[in-house]
């Protein structure tokens, strides 16, 4: 720890709202205890619902997903070196990557992607593994298979439609007026844009529908998933499957941080298969 700096530059959440409510501070430089590692961050990301944080959690800095380095770390901190180039998703119990430096477990780190920088990178722990959990450990999805994906431009759902296309399935998305070319371009078979009342030509008969968006496009779900199907969302909670017989299920999940899929994720990222999406890029200030 010595050469690193005794404080650091952070942002900090003092009351739930909008950024307004987000103030630089300059705050102790933690220091990494049993099975931690402290990072030099590179690039953060934050996501909007982090705002809304309740009162009794603040302040508290926000930013789950980050690109940097190891600086350091604490005793048993095994698998990974100082100097190491790492990306995670951090846990929500605890502060968050908008500042110089983070802790954060060390068997949550994973080797960054070798072929994107520390902002690109950082674009992808949250986004990815949402992606990946609600496809493939939820949504079961298969090769061969039909995929609705809603919100395929936005950041969960672009890499949800590269890594259905990858996967083998046949892809069908919806967007935002606008973004339908955006969505071709990452892989997508069909693109759907409002008004949603063409959902039922385009989209019938899938096996897997991955919401990100909520809203009008979640609630005509069910009516589009063949016998058997699932309906999967990051969003808000699903409409309960009807009592018809035709087995649908339903579920809303929360993303988990997981080391051995953001490996996966970058193997694909370095192969070409796997792409983010950035919007814009801010100093921490």
């Amino acid at each position: 720890m010595a050469e690193i700096d005794p404080t650091m530059r952070a942002i900090r959440l003092h009351a739930p709202g909008d950024p307004d409510r987000l103030l630089t501070e300059r705050l102790p430089t933690p220091r990494p205890g049993a099975g931690e590692a402290l990072v030099r961050v590179h690039a953060a990301a934050i996501t909007r619902d982090e705002l809304d944080w309740p009162a009794d959690r603040l302040p508290a800095i926000p930013s789950y997903e980050f690109s940097g380095v190891v600086a350091a770390l604490g005793p048993d901190a095994d698998g990974v070196a100082v100097g190491t180039a790492v990306y995670a998703l951090g846990g929500f119990d605890r502060d968050g990557a908008a500042a110089d430096y983070t802790l954060v477990p060390a068997a949550l780190l994973a080797p960054k992607p070798r072929t994107l920088d520390h902002v690109a990178s950082a674009a992808v722990p949250l986004a990815g593994l949402s992606a990946w959990q609600g496809l493939f450990d939820h949504g079961e999805l298969a090769a061969g298979q039909r995929v609705l994906i809603h919100g395929a431009a936005g950041g969960v759902g672009s890499l949800a439609v590269q890594l259905a296309r990858w996967r083998g399935a046949h892809v069908i998305a919806t967007t935002s007026t606008g973004n339908a070319r955006t969505a071709r371009e990452l892989g997508a078979d069909q693109v759907v844009e409002p008004p949603w009342t063409r959902l039922e030509d385009a989209a019938e008969g899938v096996d897997l529908v991955f919401d990100t968006a909520g809203g009008e496009r979640l609630a005509a779900s069910p009516a589009l998933l063949r016998p058997g199907g699932r309906l999967v969302s990051v969003a808000e909670e699903p409409p309960p499957p009807a009592a018809d017989g035709r087995g649908i299920t339903a579920r809303y999940f929360v993303v988990a941080p997981n080391r051995e899929q953001l490996v996966e994720l970058a193997r694909l990222i370095d192969g070409g298969e796997l792409r983010p999406l950035v919007g814009e890029v801010f100093p921490l200030a």
